[in-house]
């Protein structure tokens, strides 16, 4: 368990797909096959079969392409805002698009604010893939890899502690042991995997469906947010009534970005009312 909540706190998921330039420089496929036929290709020589025609590849050869995350930042005063961030911000723009501007606007990003991180299965796969990616893609981020001296100099992202919160890392076990984040989030009446998994992605990435992309990345940043505030809970970071206060203003929040036009969010809240028996 972690041992405090700092005033800011960034819940944070990635997505990512097989990178066909990964395929091309490492497989020596030629130029001009298709980008399609090129992760398939990748999938064949990651153990591709029958009944798993898309095998989980190494984080190195994907490229990541969106990054989402639910910030919280308490103020002086004691009052509480959040803000969903969605990377890119413009998916229409193939400057925002790149890979090199996602990574290194979130870890420049993180550098300078140094929030608490909190993901599901960061440690091994979001970071590790961020900090990968950022060296193929050559991104300098020297405030979010800059380490202290001493522990209490400042924050560290590179060891272990509670600047960096993995909620699969405190729940988890031995393989079946280990709940998913769609299990764990249903079973605790927040909203898991909806119209979309993590196995779409590659395919609707493929399809020139950004948007989708992003949108299931959005939820999933909002559900790793709302399971770490159950576990905050759990803590005793929030009594009953600090917690329903949280979960008041993750609603609000959602609402209020419902009506700047994210109509995806309508689905989640509607899943989340019915989850958590909300008339």
């Amino acid at each position: 368990m972690f041992k405090s909540v700092f005033d800011k706190v960034w819940a944070f998921d990635c997505e990512w797909v097989p990178d066909p330039a990964a395929g091309r420089a490492l497989h020596r496929l030629p130029a001009e096959l298709g980008d399609r036929e090129v992760i398939e290709q990748m999938w064949q020589h990651g153990g591709a079969s029958a009944e798993d025609p898309m095998p989980f590849l190494k984080t190195i050869v994907c490229r990541v392409v969106s990054i989402a995350a639910v910030t919280r930042q308490r103020r002086r005063d004691g009052s509480v805002q959040l803000h969903l961030l969605s990377l890119p911000r413009d998916i229409a723009d193939p400057a925002q698009v790149a890979e090199s501007h996602v990574i290194g606007t979130f870890l420049d990003a993180i550098g300078e604010h140094k929030p608490q991180l909190v993901g599901f299965n960061s440690i091994a796969a979001d970071l590790k893939i961020l900090l990968q990616r950022a060296v193929v893609n050559g991104v300098s981020a020297a405030d979010f890899c800059r380490r202290p001296d001493k522990p209490w100099e400042g924050i560290d992202y590179f060891a272990r502690g509670d600047a960096h919160v993995d909620i699969k890392d405190i729940l988890g076990g031995w393989g079946k042991a280990t709940p998913s984040l769609h299990e764990l989030a249903t079973l605790s009446g927040i909203p898991g995997k909806l119209d979309v998994d993590g196995n779409a992605v590659a395919g609707l990435w493929l399809d020139g469906q950004l948007d989708r992309i992003v949108a299931y990345n959005e939820c999933d940043a909002l559900t790793t947010y709302l399971v770490w505030l159950r576990l905050a809970h759990l803590g005793g970071h929030f009594d009953d009534r600090g917690y329903a206060e949280e979960q008041h203003r993750v609603r609000a929040l959602v609402e209020g970005l419902i009506a700047q036009g994210r109509a995806h969010l309508a689905t989640y809240l509607t899943a989340w009312d019915q989850l958590s028996g909300r008339p």
